[in-house]
């Protein structure tokens, strides 16, 4: 692992709430819902692990989506057991 993401983990494994993470703002609008609001500080952390080389975003992205693949799929199957 790179020695910079592993001192950002590091660091932020350190602080008292996860969702505390670039949550010190003021609410100027509508105030979003926890899933929002993840959904968003996720896609920013992506973007600036890909913007430092230290992800690829492409890959990142096609990885997810076979995982998210594969968790519907076993939904799907575990549903279908269940009505049998």
């Amino acid at each position: 692992m790179d020695n910079s993401l592993y001192n950002m983990i590091q660091h932020h494994s350190t602080t008292d709430n996860i969702e505390s993470l670039g949550t010190d703002r003021k609410i100027t609008g509508k105030e979003l819902k926890s899933e929002e609001e993840f959904r968003i500080q996720l896609s920013v952390l992506v973007e600036l692990l890909d913007e430092k080389s230290l992800i690829n975003k492409n890959e990142y992205q096609r990885i997810v989506s076979m995982r998210l693949h594969e968790l519907s799929k076993a939904l799907a199957f575990e549903e279908m057991d269940e009505e049998i």
